[in-house]
């Protein structure tokens, strides 16, 4: 569900003076707010008075420039014109390619600085060349950055879907149900597990319908839709707070864009519980 326009494959040089970053403060990066598109970072040129740019995580390439990413703890100041924002209110002014990409950057970032020592035997680590990873050189354990899959799926009955609102959401906002995978398990079993524990259904058929990188954290969301078989409403409070059927002509308040939950309930109401052609 991302831009093909920026390309992620690693390069492990330095980067170029018109290269452009991405400089990451939490779950916040720092952009020119009012820039024209694909220009809201500063390039190279433009932090060259910072140390520790050698520190940096190539992010990927849009177009003919490269993006790369540092970690605002490592003692970077921004530039002029510079203010940090929510990653979460970035995807207004940067788009799907760029907002996914400043979210691999806050992914990167923060596992860097997560990861500065051995989870084995607690030594000092240091990147591995040419590699996406950080190494022990006390016990050879190499740590890479963690992807967690989950699940995310529109249960459906005839034209109804089964919406529900989550404890952890801020307002009231119906999407759809979602969990993360267990070890051991398929994503077809976590589709079935997750709904019988949140709202107390079984499902029949589960199809697929696509995948989105999600960086609240570091998720991959695998998209499906799962056909109601039987069962009553009955759910676990301490996950959701309230769920419904809802037809086309009734719709609650839902998940705004990026989210792979908003493109499942539109592609529902357009197509029905298929997976788009594109």
């Amino acid at each position: 569900m991302t831009d093909p326009i920026f390309d992620l494959s690693a390069l492990f040089a330095p980067p170029g003076g018109d290269a452009r970053w991405m400089v990451v403060r939490g779950a916040e990066v720092a952009i020119r707010v009012d820039a024209e598109p694909g220009r809201h970072f500063p390039t190279t040129d433009e932090l060259a008075w910072i140390d520790g740019l050698e520190r940096g995580h190539h992010i990927g390439r849009h177009f003919d420039g490269h993006f790369y990413a540092i970690d605002a703890d490592d003692g970077v100041e921004l530039p002029d014109g510079f203010e940090f924002v929510a990653l979460r209110a970035l995807y207004p002014p940067l788009g799907d390619s760029l907002w996914y990409a400043a979210g691999r950057a806050v992914q990167l970032v923060e596992w860097a600085r997560t990861h500065k020592f051995c989870g084995r035997c607690g030594e000092p680590t240091a990147p591995v060349p040419r590699e996406r990873a950080m190494g022990c050189a006390a016990c050879g354990l190499q740590q890479y950055p963690r992807v967690a899959p989950a699940v995310i799926m529109i249960v459906h009955r005839g034209d109804e879907m089964l919406l529900a609102h989550g404890a952890r959401f801020p307002m009231k906002i119906f999407s759809a149900l979602a969990g993360f995978v267990e070890p051991g398990e398929s994503l077809e079993e976590a589709v079935r597990r997750e709904v019988r524990e949140e709202v107390g259904l079984t499902v029949g058929e589960v199809v697929y319908f696509g995948s989105q990188s999600w960086p609240f954290p570091n998720s991959l969301m695998i998209g499906f839709y799962a056909a109601y078989h039987s069962g009553d409403l009955a759910l676990d409070p301490n996950e959701i707070l309230d769920a419904a059927w809802f037809r086309e002509y009734d719709f609650p308040s839902m998940a705004g864009p990026p989210s792979i939950a908003r493109l499942l309930m539109v592609n529902f109401m357009n197509n029905g519980p298929v997976r788009p052609s594109n």
